[in-house]
């Protein structure tokens, strides 16, 4: 009896210590997170957000850890279950740290390349970058702090690197392109591109090794950054987002082309007026362009939005135009051909 009531008394400030790092750790978490929101609120701050998604319960974590390392002190332990049990606390919080560190850097990341459209694309390839060189920074804090050099390892990383860079030199190439496509500033996240060897669509994301492209029929098409780097690229956003849309019409010989232009024009303007694909303030036109074999042709030109508002442009205009004809009598010819039938017999006959 006189036994376990030593024991109790031996780990009761112990498990004192702990709590009261639980308690301290609750409290100074609820203060903390009350006032970034109130920060944030009133500054309109989105950092404070990202701070409080990256340590939310780490505050906790790190003051019961404070209190277990305190605990470790009071209690009588021998040097090599206490040096393991002060290393193994060490190495923990130096983790959690790295972890919530590599969180808010990555989250400022992110809002800094919302905020700068341009100048920092808003992909995934540069806050994957900033957390892996937070987490390589991290790990090597904490081989330092355990007492192991980290410069042999780093002489090792350098001797070895020739021979990483040759085994993974398509990765690396991949990763390269992707910063080179990056920087170059040719398409950005949202962008509808569009590659000389056939692939279209809107730019995803951009990772260390690929380019993602979501086509218009909601497939995803993946492209190694090596190939786009060296593709030749249409991009339809730039320099602005609105695109001219052209619709080939044809009518009859027989036709008043001053009619056909009036008409045509008005139901072009009606179409952008009615639909909400049309870019504002430009003024639809058509342009004769020559005599086909059985009408004469002409482009009708107005201005879409984005890429991908000019099929609806197209849908709306060709059931106008096809209504507006046969009310105003103008024809919209088909090819016709006239066959000869030749008779032999008959000739034959008359030699």
């Amino acid at each position: 009896m006189g036994g376990a009531v030593e024991i109790v008394k031996m780990i009761l400030p112990s498990l004192v210590l702990i709590a009261a790092g639980f308690l301290i750790g609750a409290v100074a978490e609820k203060i903390i997170f009350s006032k970034l929101r109130k920060i944030a609120l009133d500054t309109g701050w989105e950092g404070g957000e990202i701070i409080i998604a990256a340590v939310h319960g780490t505050v906790k974590f790190w003051c019961v850890a404070a209190g277990l390392y305190a605990a470790v002190e009071t209690v009588p332990l021998n040097d090599h279950l206490y040096t393991f049990l002060q290393k193994s606390l060490l190495v923990v919080v130096l983790a959690s740290v790295t972890i919530a560190l590599a969180k808010v850097a990555t989250g400022f990341v992110r809002l800094y390349s919302k905020r700068a459209e341009g100048v920092l694309p808003s992909i995934s390839l540069f806050p994957n970058i900033t957390k892996l060189s937070i987490y390589v920074l991290g790990l090597l804090v904490i081989l330092q702090s355990l007492g192991i050099s980290i410069t042999p390892i780093l002489t090792a990383l350098g001797v070895g690197g020739l021979a990483v860079a040759l085994a993974l030199q398509d990765t690396l190439a991949n990763l390269f392109a992707g910063l080179h496509v990056l920087v170059s500033k040719q398409m950005r996240q949202g962008h509808y591109i569009k590659l000389n060897t056939g692939e279209e669509g809107y730019v995803t994301d951009i990772t260390w090794r690929n380019t993602t492209l979501r086509a218009l029929a909601n497939n995803m098409i993946i492209i190694p950054n090596a190939k786009m780097a060296s593709a030749i690229i249409t991009n339809y956003d730039l320099p602005v987002k609105e695109g001219t849309v052209i619709v080939p019409v044809g009518v009859s010989y027989g036709s008043d082309l001053a009619k056909v232009e009036q008409v045509t024009v008005q139901a072009a303007q009606e179409v952008m007026q009615e639909t909400g694909n049309a870019g504002p303030g430009f003024e639809p036109l058509i342009r004769y362009q020559g005599f086909g074999d059985s009408s004469i042709n002409f482009n009708v030109i107005l201005r879409a939005k984005e890429f991908a508002d000019q099929y609806v442009l197209k849908h709306e205009l060709i059931k106008k135009l096809y209504r507006r004809y046969h009310e105003e009598g103008i024809e919209i010819p088909f090819p016709t051909r006239i066959v000869y039938l030749h008779d032999e017999k008959r000739d034959l006959s008359k030699n």
